[in-house]
């Protein structure tokens, strides 16, 4: 019986560790710094600006992309079935259009890299110099 939690502890310490670390992703011209609570507003489309004024163009991965899913649970605090609904009707109301979804990290930092309005996520450990990282969850 000792063994099975021994067991159990060591599979459960790996499933946390197998988790990325997501970095919040901006154009390196954007000077705007961003709150959890600010990227929350931007991605559910109750704003459409960075805290300075200027526009921000949210960028989503595709659904189903393990950053995806950990991003909507650790900044917007929904699951995946929560935000298709939320955003199923405020678009059947015309009060809202989801941001676009891009299909990788990869995707996600080249439309970055070439808007300086765009603010997106990846994982961490695909960042690199033609983007800056603003936070990390």
């Amino acid at each position: 019986m000792q063994i099975i939690k021994i067991v159990l502890l060591a599979a459960m310490c790996c499933v946390g560790a197998a988790q990325a670390e997501i970095a919040v992703v901006v154009n390196p011209a954007n000077n705007n710094a961003v709150t959890a609570d600010e990227l929350s507003r931007l991605f559910l489309g109750r704003t459409s600006n960075f805290a300075d004024g200027s526009k921000a163009t949210p960028l989503n991965l595709a659904e189903g992309q393990a950053a995806r899913d950990e991003f909507d649970s650790k900044v917007l605090n929904r699951s995946a079935a929560q935000l298709k609904a939320y955003w199923s009707k405020l678009v059947f109301t015309g009060k809202g259009t989801p941001p676009k979804e891009l299909a990788d990290d990869a995707a996600v930092k080249a439309a970055v890299a070439a808007d300086s309005t765009a603010i997106g996520y990846i994982s961490s450990g695909n960042v690199d110099d033609s983007v800056k990282v603003v936070a990390t969850f």
